[in-house]
């Protein structure tokens, strides 16, 4: 009790990515694909699944019929269907799926990226490792620094608010239970200048 505070650094703030910059990941992500799951990763982002989710998806969580993907929840995120809104998705995750139940062997449902056994944060520290993969390869770093998969959740959350006019959309999309998360995510401040939080 006695002891001071832990110091902490403030948090990184999220960068902002282009249509170009999701483009040139896009092309660096599908380098050995299907046998590697770095367009899997970044398709999944895409479709609006953040990095606790993506390692617990699936082959069954797909539904190409329906174009839309099931996304499982984790701490502070609701559980959720999120559609396929780009044909790139669309086809990395359908090709992954293909791959993995051919690899397989097995009738048992088969994760698109991880080994599914692992405790979740390992889950989770492996897609954060294939991401940063691509963004190396890319090259792409917005604000001087290297891009995280927050920053493709920004983008996102950017593209459906400027498509819909409703930040409730971006937190339906993305799981949020707070539209306050939803509307900084998506880089939209809905208070008037000068007022207190």
């Amino acid at each position: 009790m006695d002891l001071p505070p832990i110091p902490r650094s403030q948090p990184r703030p999220t960068g902002i990515l282009t249509d170009t910059d999701i483009d040139q990941l896009r092309f660096y992500a599908e380098r050995g694909m299907p046998q590697t799951r770095h367009a899997a990763v970044l398709g999944l982002l895409l479709c609006g699944l953040h990095t606790g989710e993506i390692g617990l998806t699936g082959v069954t969580d797909l539904d190409l019929d329906h174009e839309r993907v099931w996304a499982v929840g984790a701490a502070r995120i609701t559980a959720r269907y999120c559609p396929f809104d780009d044909p790139w998705s669309r086809e990395v995750l359908r090709l992954r799926a293909e791959y993995v139940q051919q690899q397989s062997g097995t009738d048992r449902p088969q994760t698109l990226t991880t080994n599914g056994t692992a405790p979740a944060y390992r889950l989770q520290a492996s897609v954060c490792t294939t991401f940063g993969e691509v963004v190396r390869a890319s090259g792409i770093a917005p604000k001087g620094r290297s891009a995280t998969p927050r920053d493709v959740s920004s983008w996102l959350a950017a593209k459906i608010h400027a498509e819909t006019g409703q930040i409730a959309d971006v937190a339906l999309r993305l799981g949020l239970t707070s539209l306050d998360s939803a509307a900084k995510l998506a880089g939209y401040d809905w208070r008037p200048p000068g007022t207190e939080a």
